[in-house]
């Protein structure tokens, strides 16, 4: 699922945050905790909705909790006093306000089974049915099929 605010794409299925076409670097947890407030825009989900979902209920301090809070705020440009997209509700839990359009995924990329059949087909060949002209017609479709897959920040939206 691909969903966009503001300047920002979030990415499900790369696990990417991009902000006007950069790919902005974020911490695995801080990521999913996006994707949660995201999905969820539409409720105020409690601090034990959060660490259930991302933690996996697992024992969270409450400083670790509010700095991967922090840090989803600072990825997206928000901060916990101007609360633009990012809302906490006192005592009750954090909501994101920010107008949001899904769009979901067409069918994944080819890129990454491409190069692996590439790498299958070429390994299976003895060296001598390696010729240039095989590694041509292969490789060819094989670097734009990556090369592809692996720019999806850099793809009009």
């Amino acid at each position: 699922m691909l969903y966009r605010f503001e300047a920002f794409e979030l990415d499900t299925r790369r696990r990417e945050l991009c902000s006007a076409g950069k790919l902005v670097a974020v911490e695995p947890q801080v990521f999913d905790l996006l994707e949660y407030l995201v999905q969820n825009r539409e409720r105020l989900v409690s601090k034990d909705d959060i660490i259930a979902s991302v933690w996996g209920g697992r024992v969270v301090s409450e400083s670790t909790l509010t700095s991967r809070i922090n840090s989803a705020r600072a990825a997206i440009g928000d901060d916990g006093k101007a609360q633009r997209l990012i809302k906490t509700i006192r005592h009750r839990g954090l909501r994101f306000v920010a107008d949001v359009v899904e769009e979901r995924d067409a069918e994944a990329p080819a890129g990454p089974a491409i190069a692996i059949s590439w790498l299958v087909i070429m390994t299976r060949l003895s060296s001598q049915e390696q010729t240039k002209e095989t590694r041509r017609k292969i490789s060819s479709p094989v670097s734009s099929a990556i090369s592809f897959a692996t720019s999806s920040c850099l793809s009009p939206g």
